[in-house]
């Protein structure tokens, strides 16, 4: 098997506000400088890094809005997140969990920081991945998956050095709960200090790290700081997190999907013809009802 190398390691970019409740460093497509395809499946990700949030009595986050041809992905690190959407799925995900939604067709959601979590305050950690969805299941019917810490696929390291917590794919025969409709592996490895995590996926996957907390070192030598991000070459279909320091590290990888890709705001679909249909069918309410 050939090593996989390091492309580039990203520090967070600049940090903006979604809605009034998340303040996210993008490093999909923007901050990293990432076209529409380097990084697909994956065309977004949005990281609100840990930060202190002051309590309130009012809720922060985002209204509704609506998404047509994606997948949201919300990993939760710290803090609690609720969510509603026009499907009738509701929920709440705290440290550990994932809430995994399949707009596909169409649906209309809103997320706002959970009411107990908003009203005591406290440490805030989120990642956001968006999912492309091949063309054969853009229009197919929304869907939601609720994957609760407990049901993670865990693979426990040798002597108690950590684990690989399996959300999407599997590693080393151990799956994730979460269904997908393109092959993706999505993980978080929580590894003490010294420990080696041994990483085989495709070379033709597009693969990527983001450091949540802790530091570690690539191949036993790039070092990838906290809250920062690396892009891995697509030239091995191997590698190594050597962790300096206690560590957790969000590893995303996936089979490209190879389509004509025509995005607008929460809108991706194959050609610009779709996303005016998409406007079009939100003005006309077919994405369903959902009071802010």
């Amino acid at each position: 098997m050939n090593s996989r190398t390091v492309e580039k390691i990203v520090a967070p970019p600049p940090a903006h506000m979604v809605g009034d409740g998340f303040r996210v460093h993008n490093f999909i497509p923007q901050g990293a400088g990432i076209s529409n395809r380097r990084m697909s499946p994956f065309y977004m990700l949005d990281y609100n890094a840990k930060q202190l949030l002051p309590p309130s009595e009012v809720p922060r986050g985002v209204g509704v809005h609506p998404h047509r041809g994606f997948e949201t992905v919300t990993i939760a690190y710290a803090g609690s997140v609720a969510h509603h959407d026009s499907r009738g799925n509701s929920g709440v995900i705290h440290p550990g969990d994932v809430q995994w939604m399949t707009a596909a067709s169409g649906v209309l959601h809103k997320e706002y920081h959970e009411e107990k979590f908003s009203k005591a305050g406290g440490d805030f950690q989120m990642v956001q991945l968006w999912v492309n969805l091949p063309a054969a299941h853009k229009m197919s019917t929304p869907g939601y998956q609720a994957i609760e810490a407990s049901g993670m696929g865990i693979f426990n390291l040798p002597d108690g050095a950590g684990v690989v917590e399996v959300i999407a794919g599997a590693y080393e025969g151990i799956k994730g709960p979460a269904k997908t409709f393109s092959p993706v592996e999505l993980y978080n490895v929580r590894i003490r200090s010294g420990a080696v995590v041994r990483l085989h996926l495709p070379s033709s996957f597009n693969t990527a790290l983001l450091s949540i907390s802790g530091s570690v070192k690539i191949n036993g030598g790039e070092a990838l700081p906290a809250d920062h991000f690396a892009l891995m070459s697509n030239d091995g279909d191997e590698f190594t997190i050597e962790a300096t320091s206690d560590s957790v590290v969000l590893v995303m990888s996936g089979a490209p999907i190879d389509e004509p890709i025509a995005a607008y705001g929460p809108f991706l679909m194959n050609y610009p013809q779709e996303l005016q249909q998409a406007i079009t069918d939100y003005q006309n309410g077919k994405f369903g009802e959902l009071e802010d």
